[in-house]
C-alpha cells in the first residue's frame, strides 16, 4: 500500500514536472524566461521547452499593434484658456526583454509622457489654433514619443486627438460668433441675389423695350410706305384720267350732303361760292361728254346710264334752284333746330369769301 501511494506521488510529479517543461506560445505573443533569477531567452510562437523548477516564465506580452484611449487632460493654451484634451495612442512592442526590463509599467509610462508633451506643444498655441492643428499636433506628439518610447522596445504608430473641449463660456461665445458669421453669410448672399435679380430684371425690360420699339419704328415705316404708295397710286390715277373742273365740282357737290349727316349736324351753312359750283354740274350732265376706252369697254347698258344722267341732272337742277333761292334770301339755310357744325373742307366757311 505504501509502494502504491509512493508511485503515485512519482507519477504526479513527473507529470507535474513534464507540463513545466513544455510551453506553447501564441501567434503574436512572447514570454521571457529567466535562469536562476537572470534573465536567459525569450519564447516565440510555437512549442518550447524550459528547465523545470530552474527556468521562471513570465506573463505573455501581447506583440500586437495596441490601442489606448486616456482619460481627457486638462491643457493651458498660450491664450490662457484651459481646455481638455481626449487622446488615443496607438503602439505596439517591438522588444519584449526592453518592455519587461527597462520600464516597470509601459501604458502608464506612455500616458505621462503623452499628457506632458501635450501640455508643451498646446501650451505654445491659441485656442483658434489648437482647434485648427490637430494634424500639427498629433506629428509632434507621435515625433516626441516614438524618440522616447523606442528604449522601452515600444514603436507609437499614431496619435490621434479625439476631442477638445474649451470652456462653457468660451463654447457659448464661439456658437454666438459662428451664429454672427452665418447670419452675415446669408444675408450677403441674399443682397447678391436681389441684386442678381434686379439687374437681370432690368436687362429684361431693356431688351423688352428695344424690341418694341424696333417693332413700332418698322411698322411706322411700313404704314408710312403702305400711305405713300397710296397716295402715289391715286395721284398717277388722277393725273392718268386727266379730270376737268367739271368732275371736280360734282364731286364737290357730292360731299356736301354729308355734312349734315351727323346727329350734331342739324344747322348748314352754304357758302356764296356753292351756285357756280351747281351750274358747272348743271352744264356737265346736260352736254354729251366723249367716252373714254375704259368707259366704252365697260359700258354695256346703254339705257340705264342714260337714266342714271337724267336723275343726276334732275337733282344738279334742283340743287342749283335752292342755292339761288338761299342766295337771293341772303341768310344761311337752316336744316335743324341745333347749332352749326364746322365743316371739315376750308372752301366751305360761314363768311364770306376772303380774297
Amino acid at each position: 500500500m505504501e509502494l502504491l501511494i509512493v508511485g503515485l506521488v512519482i507519477a504526479l510529479f513527473m507529470v507535474i514536472t513534464v507540463l513545466k517543461a513544455v510551453r506553447i506560445i501564441p501567434q503574436a505573443r512572447a514570454r521571457n524566461v529567466e535562469r536562476l533569477g537572470r534573465y536567459h531567452r525569450t519564447l516565440k510562437p510555437g512549442l518550447n521547452f524550459v528547465i523545470p523548477y530552474i527556468d521562471r516564465v513570465y506573463p505573455e506580452i501581447d506583440l500586437r499593434e495596441q490601442v489606448v484611449s486616456f482619460r481627457p487632460q486638462p491643457v493651458i493654451t498660450e491664450d490662457n484658456l484651459v481646455v481638455e484634451i481626449d487622446t488615443v495612442l496607438y503602439f505596439q512592442v517591438t522588444d519584449p526583454r526592453a518592455a519587461a526590463y527597462e520600464i516597470a509599467n509601459y501604458i502608464q509610462a506612455v500616458e505621462q509622457l503623452t499628457v506632458t508633451t501635450l501640455r508643451n506643444v498646446v501650451g505654445s498655441m491659441d485656442l483658434e489654433r489648437t482647434l485648427t492643428s490637430r494634424d500639427t499636433i498629433n506629428s509632434q506628439l507621435r515625433g516626441v514619443l516614438d524618440e522616447a518610447t523606442g528604449r522601452w522596445g515600444l514603436r507609437v504608430n499614431r496619435v490621434e486627438i479625439k476631442a477638445i473641449d474649451p470652456p462653457k463660456t468660451i463654447k457659448d461665445a464661439m456658437e454666438k460668433q459662428m451664429r454672427a458669421e452665418r447670419d452675415k453669410r446669408a444675408a450677403i448672399l441674399n443682397a447678391e441675389g436681389q441684386r442678381q435679380s434686379q439687374i437681370l430684371t432690368a436687362e429684361g425690360d431693356k431688351q423688352g423695350r428695344i424690341l418694341r420699339a424696333e417693332g413700332q419704328r418698322a411698322a411706322a415705316v411700313l404704314e408710312a410706305e403702305g400711305q405713300s404708295r397710296a397716295i402715289d397710286q391715286v395721284f398717277q390715277a388722277v393725273h392718268r384720267n386727266d379730270p376737268d373742273p367739271k368732275l371736280l365740282a360734282y364731286q364737290y357737290l357730292q360731299v356736301l350732303p354729308q355734312l349734315a349727316q351727323g346727329e350734331g349736324n342739324t344747322f348748314w351753312v352754304i357758302p356764296s361760292e356753292v351756285t357756280s359750283a351747281l351750274q358747272g354740274v348743271s352744264d356737265a350732265f346736260t352736254e354729251i361728254l366723249p367716252r373714254s376706252a375704259a368707259t366704252r369697254e365697260e359700258v354695256t347698258d346703254a339705257s340705264a346710264a342714260d337714266e342714271e344722267v337724267a336723275k343726276a341732272s334732275k337733282a344738279a337742277a334742283e340743287a342749283v334752284a335752292d342755292a339761288q333761292e338761299a342766295e337771293k334770301a341772303g341768310a344761311p339755310r337752316q336744316l335743324g333746330a341745333a347749332g352749326p357744325e364746322p365743316s371739315p373742307f376750308p372752301d366751305l366757311e360761314t363768311g364770306p369769301r376772303r380774297s
